[in-house]
């Protein structure tokens, strides 16, 4: 399984947007993905990492996008994400 993470803060017009746009993709995309939303608000880490660059998109862990998530690269990059052992034993 695909794990996407969404970091923003309560009240971002542009958390917003990506929370629509990944809502919107992964409806498409033929695999099993995993949304994972958190508040920079609730992490004194994440705050420092990311405050000046929420909207952030990580899949499994790694850097998607931050600011502004274009869907058709996010689509790309989830249908390309490798797929877990988990993902491979269903398909077989």
């Amino acid at each position: 399984m695909t794990t996407l993470t969404l970091i923003g803060k309560p009240d971002c017009h542009l958390c917003d947007v990506a929370h629509e746009i990944v809502e919107m993709v992964v409806a498409k995309v033929p695999r099993d993905i995993l949304i994972e939303e958190v508040s920079i608000l609730d992490d004194p880490a994440l705050y420092e990492l990311w405050w000046e660059k929420i909207p952030v998109v990580l899949i499994d862990g790694e850097l998607h996008a931050h600011w502004r998530v274009s869907p058709e690269r996010l689509r790309v990059a989830l249908e390309a994400a490798r797929p877990s052992a988990a993902d491979s034993a269903v398909a077989s």
